[in-house]
């Protein structure tokens, strides 16, 4: 019995995934929370998370370029992480690394996330680290430039 627990623990620690998270906080008493979890694989990043507090329906989500949630709006996050300067878009249809396009929250204000990134793979997790995760309170309209015009933030956090 022992023998194979410490055989499944190995098949575990070796097979895990890099992983980043962001633990999301409520930017001016939105009541917005939740928390991210960026997977890497060779081939794509799969995000995942939970997020609650929100109203019912599509809202932008976006990485951004600093790792900050503070002043006003958390203003000190910046706007999207785009390195490579293209114009914003529905993500993996001309977009850059900061569009995630919208997540959707229940009738009950939660929204759970599943997403398949495959602009992104493994190694783009190092560039993902210490920048922040934004929750706008209006859908992203893929057109909109340099933002898909989503409105204000409603939440934020540090991914480390």
């Amino acid at each position: 019995m022992r023998r194979s627990y410490i055989l499944s623990f190995l098949v575990v620690a070796v097979c895990a995934q890099p992983t980043l998270e962001a633990p999301l906080a409520p930017v001016s008493l939105s009541g917005v929370m939740g928390k991210v979890v960026f997977i890497g694989y060779p081939d794509r990043v799969e995000v995942r998370g939970t997020i609650s507090g929100l109203t019912p329906g599509a809202h932008g989500f976006h990485i951004h370029e600093i790792g900050d949630c503070g002043g006003q709006g958390a203003v000190a996050a910046g706007g999207h992480f785009n390195p490579s300067e293209q114009l914003h878009g529905r993500p993996s249809v001309h977009s850059h690394m900061g569009d995630l396009g919208n997540i959707k929250a229940n009738d009950q204000g939660v929204a759970v996330i599943n997403k398949n990134l495959t602009m992104l793979a493994q190694d783009d997790l190092i560039a993902l680290e210490g920048r922040s995760v934004i929750v706008h309170a209006a859908p992203d309209d893929f057109f909109s430039q340099p933002t898909g015009d989503s409105g204000t933030r409603v939440a934020c956090g540090v991914i480390q």
